[in-house]
């Protein structure tokens, strides 16, 4: 009988390292002979990726909030049932850039819709499905901001005030204070070769413990 996949998404705010430290979990993993994928959201799939553009594209047009929650979870639905439960279904683990602690961080906590719409949602979308880790990678916004800058241009959501992204850290922060067993705050702000110190111990520590 094939035992069923970890599915560990990593979390933050713009500019905190997400892609280098899933990198880094994912060489973490390759050591300890894991069978893994890397994925994203919103993305994963070819459809859920076209849905990505349309979120993250600059655009004259005001994007209605509603709006932007109901694609997340179009493109979340996407992912899921095609992509992320056939490959934990299989065995395999699965590191996903973003997932549902995102939108109720940044559609929730950002923008402000309300949590419980968000909770109707993700039941909907989701049924009891949750990661079983979450890996907040926390910096202060200002750090992440500079960081994301230097990247090249930016897209609609980086464009957004800082109070925005405060918003948006005081929510990651919230949901992983009310679950501390599953949730995982490394702190971002220490030097590269410190986080991926962490990160590395961290996924080490999960493969031991599953």
């Amino acid at each position: 009988m094939t035992i069923r996949g970890h599915f560990i998404t990593f979390e933050g705010t713009e500019g905190v390292g997400k892609s280098t430290q899933m990198a880094n979990a994912a060489t973490a993993l390759e050591m300890l002979g894991v069978d893994f994928i890397v994925t994203r959201e919103p993305g994963g799939t070819p459809m859920a990726e076209s849905i990505r553009e349309l979120l993250l594209a600059p655009r004259d047009e005001p994007v209605n909030d509603m709006t932007e929650l109901l694609l997340m979870f179009a493109a979340r639905a996407q992912h899921l049932y095609t992509r992320i439960l056939p490959e934990l279904e299989s065995g395999r683990w699965v590191l996903c850039d973003r997932f549902t602690d995102a939108t109720f961080a940044y559609q929730g906590g950002g923008r402000g819709v309300p949590g419980e719409q968000i909770a109707q949602l993700e039941s909907l979308v989701q049924g009891s499905f949750r990661p079983d880790q979450v890996i907040l990678l926390d910096a202060p916004v200002e750090t992440g901001m500079i960081r994301a800058r230097h990247r090249g241009e930016l897209d609609r959501f980086e464009q957004e005030a800082v109070a925005f992204f405060e918003r948006i850290r005081r929510t990651y922060l919230e949901r992983a204070a009310a679950d501390p067993g599953r949730y995982h705050i490394v702190d971002a702000a220490q030097p590269l070769e410190a986080v991926s110190e962490d990160v590395t111990s961290l996924i080490e520590s999960l493969v031991h413990r599953s």
